[in-house]
């Protein structure tokens, strides 16, 4: 596929898929600007050139039609003082003032769309709307790699009507991360797999276990291990269904010779609350009214000892509940060891977007890992070998 730094945009308008879907709070103001940062490089290299940027994205879920709390012109201002110049907004994606900003838009100027999900037509995947949103501008560039798994209009379908397309520098380094991980990745590779579900993760884990010498397990989904196992694990999370998948995961890692690590105590809650009463107990030893939340001291330190030997680490969920901070001990734990292995170690650590961004970036180190992911379901998928409908159309 075709790069940046491989093209020229001098004179041309280019149609930019970003991954603008950022957390705004009850005043509509951003909470969390890494994902519009991530995208600097990219926009800076077409106005560098000569060109002009048409920046397009979606944000949140709209049930039907535009919603106030999911417009994008409240990215405007914030924008302009990100991109350090003023930006233009269009309020409909599509419509004529879309068309007539675009066509009067001059080399170093940055139009925004409004929220492409404002259309149905933009999730369906509708060539006719794709075809409206092409007529902008004359390259496509991709940089959108957190929806790269979805074969929506903007992402993937807009790009049979293009005759230039290019991969922005966000999915690029995205694909080139990943790539190191899976082919390259320098000995000791120890996988964490955290979060609350196994389910969302199986694929992700049968596929490591041909490439990975340490396989940490952590989060909510350990229960179903435990109770798989015979322990009691009280009221904490259980995906009943999964637990025979759970013992062949175990089995399989075993004939890998892969050293799988499991908690040995976890710290228990009489109540799902930020406020709730806490003890720590051996992992299978829950009393019944009481659930799991985070990860034990031993766990910590028996994970934090694979961990600060590792040559290269992938991370993919949180230990706990770590939006409540009595319950983000181990997931702070666990942040400082990677960023200790990557400094102290020289290991390469790739955090894998969702939630264990959000944990490394709200612990202040996601400038001291090797690199923090955009895209969390996106790069599990990738991982997991399937075809990325975003990639795919940048290849075509």
């Amino acid at each position: 596929m075709k790069t940046l730094d491989q093209y020229n945009f001098a004179g041309k308008k280019a149609l930019v898929r970003v991954d603008f879907n950022v957390p705004l709070n009850d005043r509509y103001e951003i909470t969390d600007d890494t994902r519009i940062k991530a995208t600097v490089p990219t926009v800076q290299k077409i106005l560098n050139d000569g060109g002009a940027a048409i920046l397009m994205s979606h944000l949140g879920r709209p049930k039907s039609g535009p919603e106030e709390k999911f417009s994008l012109k409240h990215l405007v201002n914030p924008l302009g003082v990100i991109f350090g110049r003023t930006v233009k907004f269009a309020d409909d994606c599509i419509g004529e003032q879309a068309v007539e900003l675009a066509a009067s838009l001059q080399p170093g100027e940055i139009l925004l769309l409004e929220n492409l999900r404002f259309y149905k037509e933009e999730e369906k995947g509708d060539e006719e709307f794709a075809k409206k949103l092409a007529r902008l501008g004359d390259v496509w560039v991709n940089d959108a790699f957190g929806t790269a798994h979805r074969p929506h209009a903007s992402t993937t379908i807009v790009g049979k009507f293009m005759s230039d397309k290019v991969c922005g520098y966000v999915m690029q380094a995205e694909l080139e991360n990943a790539q190191r991980v899976l082919d390259q990745a320098d000995r000791p590779f120890t996988a964490i797999m955290g979060g609350a579900k196994i389910s969302d993760k199986i694929l992700i884990i049968e596929k490591l276990l041909d490439k990975v010498d340490n396989l940490i397990i952590g989060g909510g989904m350990t229960y179903t291990f435990t109770k798989a196992k015979g322990g009691r694990i009280g009221k904490s999370l259980l995906e009943a269904d999964k637990q025979e998948l759970a013992l062949e995961l175990i089995e399989k890692a075993k004939a890998n010779g892969v050293n799988i690590v499991m908690p040995v105590d976890t710290v228990i809650a009489d109540k799902f609350a930020p406020d709730a009463e806490r003890q720590t107990v051996p992992y299978d030893q829950i009393p019944d009214d009481w659930q799991g939340l985070d990860i034990g001291p031993e766990t910590v330190k028996k994970f934090v000892e694979v961990i600060e030997t590792s040559k290269t680490i992938l991370w993919n969920g949180p230990m706990g509940v770590f939006e409540f901070p009595a319950f983000a001990v181990g997931t702070n734990a666990i942040a400082e060891a990677v960023v200790k292995a990557t400094e102290q170690n020289g290991a390469f650590s790739l955090i894998g977007g969702g939630d264990s961004a959000s944990a490394i970036n709200n612990a202040g180190y996601g400038e001291r890992v090797s690199y923090v992911s955009t895209g969390g379901g996106a790069l599990l998928e990738y991982m997991e070998g399937k075809v990325l409908p975003g990639v795919a159309a940048l290849e075509e």
